[in-house]
């Protein structure tokens, strides 16, 4: 559920590493929080992402949410085709949903991101609390 070879933010965006540039998207807790999303707000082409602030937004039947950038950089790249199906983000939120490549600025700041253990802790921890 939370694959082991990404980093994960403590705002549901998850990370994978190629090189120096950060492939975003969210996570499959924050995608199911959400319900079934049917508009994605991307970011534009060389854009600056700067990490806790609105990359864009993400609307489903429940709610619209910001999606906070979980790094600093350029974006290189967006998924375009989740303007036509952004559905894709609940059925494969870790492959065919990513959102934006960013080139990092200072690839030292995903030190600060989970692994997938301890975003698993997190996760567990929230749906303790909900659970109350």
């Amino acid at each position: 559920m939370y694959p082991g070879d990404l980093l994960y933010s403590e705002t549901h965006q998850w990370v994978r590493l190629e090189d120096a540039v950060a492939t975003v998207g969210i996570t499959h807790y924050a995608q199911s929080q959400l319900g079934d999303i049917v508009y994605v707000d991307l970011p534009r082409t060389d854009e600056e992402a700067r990490r806790g602030e609105p990359l864009g937004s993400v609307e489903s039947v429940k709610a619209v949410a910001d999606i906070n950038s979980p790094v600093t950089g350029r974006i290189v790249e967006v998924n375009s085709s989740l303007d036509d199906a952004p559905e894709q983000i609940n059925q494969d939120c870790y492959g065919a949903g990513w959102l934006a490549k960013v080139d990092l600025a200072d690839p030292s700041e995903v030190r600060s991101l989970m692994n997938a253990h301890q975003y698993l802790k997190l996760v567990q921890q929230l749906s303790e609390q909900k659970g109350k």
